[in-house]
């Protein structure tokens, strides 16, 4: 207990130590995340170079050997991977979802194993055309060196979700070339609070991770625009439709992903051989090769080409079919790899395809249309992940485009908007919620560890204007500390609690989710 309530006696000093343990972490993980990324860049250039000699000897009609090499390695592909998440399970899919419920206390991750598995894994489904994304794998990857750095000094468990948040965020600022998106990621979605212990840390280690890996693979944005046109303000209006359409189209994302993670658990013969599911993917990803390579992998030259070439309507249409049924399947079989990035590029599909339409009835100018190709990347991000802000963020970073700042928060929360009025989840809400269900089918039993639990009350929350003697709070929980501002308050029966305040509680971690759900903002009336 002791160790777990240290920071509270001296927080300047406590903030100094997580912002030079956050450095050292980002350094970690940045040279995990360049080197994943270096290898993943290396194999997609080695496949686009291996199956031209395949498709010509196709178009000749002469045999080549490699027409029985390439489907008996995707075979030996999917065996590796079965292998994989039986002893890791927690490497399947992006890895978000997974380091969301560590953070919450619900899931245990080993550091070590999931690192490594993760890793390999996702370069060998990535790398074999899967259409999926690096960033997903590059969060989890970053919050493992957290954790394995976190036990390696020997931090209590309160200190280690700190760090464990910061590594999260260094593995998306490395995978993307963006410190500042993987600092709000961390605040927006993964905490979802402004803490200031979590902000100290995920910006030294969001800052250093993406020096590293800038300094490896250098630190050009991922999407290589030269010039894209500011929209004036009097043609803002545009983006309303932007982001409705796209807005739509992103609620539709979730609900078939769904669809297809459910389907994938009535896949025929899995019960034999799990590994026969990842077999869909991988060979379709060898046919789509020969027909329409532009939509393996995560697609970041799709968008590249996008901006660079014209493309017809019927094309454009046929990318976005296609690309996005060819996410579903490979997503759904539950290998390791994200959506971040194929999920971008249905977005600048999607603005490449409303920019056509509106080119076709002549209401606003031809230089415009590459501008959608971006506003469209960010509002399909915020509907799909219902974080406006990030999007908004992430988009400028990676295009390099700081003049189209108002723009994207336009058309992220025109697209956020039209999600919330579908009725649409976060993404990776809906994807915990997955993942805590089926470890609770195989009644997997957590020990309980005590923590330090640090919230922040909402607005409207169950907290908001009660005294803390009127709360239910969880019976393993111990209240040490509320934070006003610069006051220090001990938190009495009597005291009651206001929006902003941080309130410190030392409980069993399982017990993080239902006081964060305590403190939540509530919609009054």
């Amino acid at each position: 207990m002791r160790d777990a309530l240290h920071f509270l006696a001296d927080e300047r000093a406590f903030r100094l130590r997580l912002f030079c343990e956050g450095v050292l972490v980002g350094v970690g993980a940045g040279l995990v995340v360049a080197l994943f990324r270096w290898l993943l860049e290396t194999v997609e250039l080695y496949r686009h170079i291996l199956l031209l000699p395949l498709l010509f000897s196709l178009l000749t009609e002469k045999f080549s050997i490699g027409f029985v090499l390439w489907p008996l390695s995707l075979v030996l592909i999917a065996w590796i991977l079965a292998k994989f998440l039986t002893v890791e399970p927690l490497i399947s899919g992006s890895g978000i979802p997974q380091v969301k419920g560590i953070l919450l206390g619900r899931v245990r991750m080993n550091a070590q194993r999931v690192l490594a598995l993760k890793f390999v894994g996702g370069v060998l489904a990535i790398g074999a055309g899967m259409s999926l994304g690096r960033e997903g794998p590059s969060v989890q990857l970053g919050a493992c060196v957290g954790q394995w750095f976190s036990r390696l000094r020997l931090r209590p468990r309160s200190e280690e979700r700190f760090l464990l948040t910061a590594g999260s965020g260094a593995g998306l600022a490395a995978a993307f070339n963006a410190p500042l998106a993987g600092v709000i990621f961390c605040l927006e979605e993964l905490t979802k609070s402004f803490s200031p212990l979590v902000l100290m840390a995920t910006v030294a280690a969001s800052v250093s991770s993406a020096a590293v890996a800038g300094s490896v693979l250098g630190l050009a944005p991922v999407f290589h625009i030269e010039a894209l046109p500011s929209m004036p303000l009097w043609q803002y209006a545009w983006l309303l439709p932007l982001g409705v359409f796209v807005g739509a189209l992103g609620v539709l994302f979730n609900r078939v992903l769904i669809f297809s993670l459910n389907a994938y658990q009535k896949f025929p013969l899995q019960e034999k051989w799990s590994g026969v599911k990842f077999l869909l993917p991988l060979f379709l990803a060898f046919g789509l090769g020969f027909v329409l390579p532009e939509v393996l992998g995560g697609g970041s030259s799709l968008v590249d080409t996008l901006i660079k070439e014209k493309f017809e309507l019927a094309t454009l249409l046929l990318l976005l079919v296609v690309k996005f049924a060819f996410t579903m399947v490979c997503f759904g079989s539950g290998v390791p790899g994200g959506i971040f990035l194929p999920m971008l590029v249905l977005g600048a599909l999607s603005g490449a395809v409303f920019a056509k339409v509106a080119l076709f009835a002549g209401v606003f100018d031809e230089t415009l249309a590459t501008s959608f190709i971006v506003y469209g990347m960010a509002a399909y991000f915020s509907a799909v992940v219902k974080a406006p802000i990030t999007g908004s963020i992430l988009i400028m970073e990676m295009t390099g485009s700081f003049h189209h700042m108002l723009a994207l928060i336009f058309v992220s929360m025109t697209a956020f908007l039209t999600a919330d009025v579908l009725h649409g989840a976060p993404v990776y809400d809906m994807l915990l919620e997955r993942l805590l269900q089926a470890r609770a089918k195989v009644r997997q039993v957590l020990a309980h560890h005590r923590t330090i639990a640090e919230f922040i009350v909402g607005e409207g929350s169950r907290l908001d204007g009660k005294s803390i003697a009127e709360i239910s709070w969880p019976e393993e929980c111990l209240l040490v500390q509320v934070r006003r501002g610069e006051m220090e308050l001990i938190p009495t029966g009597p005291l009651v609690l206001r929006p902003g305040d941080f309130v410190y509680a030392l409980t069993d971690d399982g017990d993080i989710a239902e006081l964060e759900e305590l403190a939540q903002e509530k919609l009054i009336g």
